[in-house]
């Protein structure tokens, strides 16, 4: 009996039709489902060089390139200069605005003796005059004059460590118009926010309950002769000073002054009005009531009927103006400062795109194998692990340069966003920034009178041992570099939702410190009665979040999801709706600029759906299940061919 012959149905075919079509057969073009740009957001791009090679240019060419690529570094350096001058004016605005509130905080010696209210006035103080250089000579100015301990001072150092992250996290929040170039920035520039938040949590608790800092810098400045030098070096400051010192001259003194309790200081203005002033100390004949008030060791006379002695009164000699644009200007602090706030802020932002611009200009081709090489690339093995110590001591040593920490990861943020560097080069490079600043924090101290040298190089040792804590706890082993996959993790949620940056900024640096003073000022039942229970939730929801994606089977079934909870408390995408319908309602009442930003998400998702549709529609599977009359027919002429 013969075989039945096989019938099938060619009105549907099947995936199998298509792998044993004939090779003559007519197949539509086929599209992969998966977007071609939905590679993993984290790898560095290809900057790739698409214009002639080098061997193609005839003489006249070559010459135009060389001399385009002197011009573009030129402009880089220059742009470069007036981005770190940028900072330091906005430093300055900063002072300006909320330098005697800084004081101020700092004057409440009972609230600094709580430790977690130590750390929060570091913060603050820190977030309100940009540098944590003056909030640590505002602590060393305190400390030496015996209004505050040292082992109260360690906690308010910490929170200076923090607060001086504020500055290349707002640098990273310039870079939000590309999405990914937004995500690898906003992660590079809180690696640092996290390293210090998590070594202040570790660090904080153990020092209150031990004083390990404390009692370490302490036996180092005992066990060593350590003698009074000279002054930090100058370095960047002899470049940057020309120009801000045009713009403006801060006297940091009345902070401090302020800090310590100075009420003549309240009346200062912070703003320099003389820049060469003269001492002159002389006796003065005064009055007193009898020889017993006489001053000692100075003369003593009668005359008539009234005792007179001498005073030795100094008085200060004004002596020549300063020369910068507001020595004339008859503002108030305030006025001034908002001024410098806003002028600082365009020329940070117009620099910092100008030098992205000029970066992913130059960064090509060859120029950029040989940058990512030299920057992302290990060692061989087995000394791969020797890597990111030399870019500790990179960063550390860069930033003793720049005698800023702020400057130096404000300046790396925006080669993180543009894929120049990867974030986990950029960890060990922001690691060692917070080493440079505490060296020249110590040479700072170093150079104290010696009546101050224990105590502000007691204070600078903390700084520094501090850090060093931090690195031992958060990177030598691989397991341990949290901070790297939470900064990751903060970068993905800000590349979806960007204005959660901004919330973030607000929330990690003046809502929560104010919070938490304002709990320390009522007392510590208060802060405690309302830390513990969000502390505990805290770990509760960190502890049920990654049982659910290690271990849901272990969790009750009602704890394997959060979908029993309202969506607003689970899911951010209620909230990003509410924030776009305002942002809506402002392009369309208030502002022209919300409205191009909403105009380019609809772009944006539009773009997205019509990349869907064509993968749809050009798929031969699902084109032969929506039209099976004219695939069928294709085919079967595609065989008798």
């Amino acid at each position: 009996m013969a075989p039945r012959p096989e019938v099938r149905d060619t009105s549907s075919p099947t995936l199998d039709d298509a792998d044993t079509a004939p090779k003559d057969s007519v197949v539509l073009p086929a599209y992969s489902t998966e977007d071609k740009y939905e590679d993993d957001p984290w790898n560095l791009p290809e900057l790739q060089d698409n214009g002639l090679k080098w061997s193609e240019l005839d003489t006249k060419e070559k010459v135009m390139r060389v001399l385009t690529a002197i011009v573009k570094f030129i402009l880089l350096v220059g742009f470069l200069y007036m981005f770190v001058c940028s900072l330091d004016v906005l430093s300055s605005a900063f002072q300006l605005v909320g330098g005697k509130a800084a004081g101020d905080i700092f004057q409440d010696n009972a609230v600094l003796s709580n430790p977690v209210a130590g750390l929060v006035i570091g913060v603050l103080v820190t977030v309100l005059v940009q540098s944590s250089s003056t909030s640590s000579s505002i602590v060393v100015s305190m400390v030496s004059s015996g209004l505050l301990e040292v082992q109260s001072a360690v906690p308010v150092i910490m929170g200076a460590n923090i607060g001086t992250s504020v500055t290349n996290t707002i640098v990273a929040m310039m870079q939000a118009g590309d999405r990914n170039e937004f995500r690898r920035a906003f992660a590079g520039a809180t690696v640092h926010d996290f390293f210090n938040w998590l070594s202040v949590l570790i660090l904080l608790p153990l020092e209150a309950a031990t004083g390990v800092l404390y009692k370490l810098t302490k036996i180092v400045i005992d066990s060593f002769n350590i003698q009074g030098g000279n002054n930090a070096p100058d370095l960047l400051n002899v470049i940057t000073d020309p120009l801000t010192d045009a713009i403006i001259e801060l006297d940091k003194n009345v902070i401090s002054d302020i800090a310590t309790g100075d009420p003549a200081a309240r009346n200062k203005s912070l703003i320099k009005i003389w820049c060469k002033t003269e001492k002159i100390t002389t006796l003065v004949n005064i009055t007193v009531p009898s020889a017993a008030n006489c001053t000692t060791g100075a003369l003593c006379w009668v005359e008539g009927n009234k005792t007179l002695t001498q005073i030795n009164v100094t008085e200060t000699i004004n002596l020549e103006r300063c020369n910068h644009i507001f020595v004339y200007a008859n503002l108030p602090d305030l006025a001034v400062g908002l001024i410098l706030l806003a002028l600082s802020l365009l020329i940070l932002c117009t620099c910092l795109i100008l030098i992205v611009k000029l970066l992913n200009s130059m960064l090509k081709g060859q120029v950029a194998v040989v940058i990512k090489k030299v920057l992302n690339t290990d060692f061989p093995f087995p000394f791969g692990w020797v890597t990111g110590y030399i870019a500790i001591m990179v960063g550390a040593g860069m930033t003793f340069i720049v005698q800023s920490s702020s400057v130096f990861t404000s300046a790396i943020t925006p080669l993180v966003g543009i894929g120049v560097i990867s974030l986990e080069r950029a960890y060990p490079l922001t690691l060692g920034s917070n080493i440079g600043t505490t060296t020249t924090a110590i040479l700072a101290a170093m150079a104290a009178p010696g009546e101050t040298l224990a105590n502000s190089l007691q204070i600078a040792l903390c700084h520094f041992f501090f850090n060093i804590a931090g690195i031992l706890l958060w990177y030598p082993i691989p397991f341990t570099r949290i901070p790297i996959r939470l900064a990751r993790a903060l970068g993905n949620r800000t590349a979806k939702y960007r204005w959660f940056a901004a919330l973030y900024l607000l929330l990690c640096f003046f809502l929560m410190p104010l919070t938490i003073l304002g709990l320390s000022l009522a007392g510590w039942q208060a802060l405690v009665g309302v830390a513990v229970p969000i502390v505990v939730l805290a770990i509760f929801i960190i502890v049920v979040n990654l049982m659910q994606a290690r271990c849901p089977q272990y969790l009750p079934s009602g704890l394997r999801d959060w979908d029993f909870l309202p969506r607003p408390l689970h899911s951010m995408a209620p909230w990003d709706r509410v924030v776009m319908s305002g942002m809506a309602f402002c392009g369309a009442r208030c502002c022209c600029c919300c409205k191009c930003c909403q105009s380019t998400e609809d772009e944006e998702k539009g773009l997205q759906e019509r990349k869907k549709s064509l993968e749809i529609y050009d798929n031969p599977v699902l084109t032969r299940d929506d039209e099976p009359q004219e695939t069928s027919k294709e085919t079967m002429k595609a065989t008798q061919l």
